[in-house]
């Protein structure tokens, strides 16, 4: 395998972990656009810089990969670590892609971590490469990292133009069309298909803009930011704090109402609704077949609740568990590896759906509905999978939408509910 990786990995990293005030709101903080990011409820993890990067070429070992380098690398590593909490210490952000034959798999360890759990601890991690030493009171100005990005937050990119990706909306439509035959046609019972859109900015698209209008709109969601792709996701991939584990399945989506009596009633028909509802249970499915033979016991909520976000309501079932004693542990890396690709973004059974999207999409997806999140050197993290995104790159922005098409999924009905699904990124760039 080839990888990529950057000039700090010519030397072992030191890393330096202090106690910090309250910064308030972390994205506030990152003082330069090379944002790493993971927040939730304004807790979580940002950072920025890079003291160690590998990307990843395609390979169904690019997981395992990313764990063995990283491993060297947290192995190698001076850490004081005087916080002594999940997520301090030396930590890494990664995103990596949908399918396996597709390039782009990253894992960076940023040069500043700024962290915060939500019960009165904050802290900042400093990693330099190549042996130098950090700080060892980092620069603070009011109890923040100096500087916040001067003068103040960056402005909008300017007006977007909008223009199609892979597949017009007619297109899609008879593309789902197509599933739905093959799932009556065959053995097959569940694909997701997704859409993407692009849009260009007048000039380079500063991502901690559109990042800080995700965290005020969904505070629910997490999130995230890594190489360039950003977004919020509603969907917690795997979580792992020592050996307790823990995942957030969703599928299944309905519209938000007018107003409370609307929306009652639509959150009633989608607990009841067959077609969402047998969407659900194979993404439930997915999990308990790839969690359980690596857990001692695994509980899993025995019917669905409703998820209501801003602009939609999801079908949602929390799964937790307590890691198996024995055997090699598992890192959060490693437990996200083991449990993509969930029937939420992929279908069942796997194989199937994979032939189906890569015949049906026209596209290559790159990290969009991959794993996206971070872990840190005691093998606790947190990932997501990446939807609700974008990816950054220069002016350009490629945006992503995907829906659970079954044998009663309507293409007309599927085509709105992408369109829903891309309304968050599109009103965080706009504004």
């Amino acid at each position: 395998m080839v990888a990529a990786l950057s000039r700090a990995d010519a030397g072992r990293l030191t890393v330096r972990t202090v106690a910090v005030p309250d910064p308030g709101d972390l994205l506030a903080q990152v003082p330069q656009p090379d944002v790493v990011s993971w927040v939730q409820h304004g807790a979580g993890l940002v950072g920025w810089g890079e003291a160690a990067r590998i990307t990843l070429p395609a390979g169904e070992d690019r997981f395992t990969a990313a764990e063995k380098w990283l491993g060297s690398v947290f192995d190698a590593a001076v850490v004081e670590d005087r916080v002594r909490l999940r997520g301090s210490g030396a930590v890494a952000f990664g995103a990596f892609t949908f399918d396996a034959s597709s390039d782009g798999s990253v894992l960076i360890v940023p040069q500043a971590v700024l962290g915060r759990d939500g019960r009165g601890h904050a802290w900042l991690t400093r990693i330099s490469p190549g042996g130098m030493t950090p700080p060892v009171t980092p620069p603070l100005t009011g109890g923040l990292p100096a500087p916040p990005f001067p003068p103040g937050p960056p402005g909008p990119p300017g007006q977007l133009r909008w223009h199609d990706g892979s597949l017009p909306a007619p297109q899609w439509e008879r593309a789902v069309a197509e599933a739905v035959a093959a799932i009556k046609a065959g053995s097959l019972r569940k694909v997701v298909l997704a859409r993407d859109l692009y849009a260009t900015a007048a000039e380079d698209i500063d991502p901690r803009v559109p990042l800080r209008r995700l965290a005020d709109r969904y505070p629910e969601c997490f999130t995230f930011a890594c190489d360039g792709l950003i977004g919020a996701t509603p969907e917690l991939l795997i979580s792992r704090d020592g050996g307790q584990v823990s995942a957030l399945v969703l599928a299944g989506t309905a519209p938000r109402g007018a107003d409370p009596a609307a929306d009652e009633e639509l959150g009633r028909w989608l607990l009841a609704s067959a077609k969402d509802t047998e969407e659900h249970v194979y993404a439930v499915e997915s999990i308990r077949e790839a969690l359980g033979p690596l857990c001692d016991t695994l509980d899993i909520e025995p019917r669905p609740a409703l998820l209501k976000l801003p602009n939609l309501q999801h079908l949602g079932t929390w799964v937790h568990g307590t890691l198996a004693t024995a055997g090699p542990p598992r890192s959060a890396l490693a437990l996200a590896a083991a449990v993509h690709p969930t029937a939420a973004v992929c279908g069942t059974p796997t194989g199937a759906a994979f032939e189906l999207i890569r015949e049906l999409e026209h596209m290559d997806r790159e990290r969009y509905a991959g794993a996206v999140g971070w872990v840190d050197a005691d093998g606790n993290g947190e990932w997501g999978i990446a939807l609700r995104c974008a990816q950054l790159s220069g002016r350009t922005a490629r945006l992503f939408a995907g829906c659970g098409i079954v044998a009663g999924s309507e293409p007309a009905a599927e085509l709105a509910e992408a369109e829903v699904k891309f309304r968050p990124m599109r009103g965080a760039l706009e504004g």
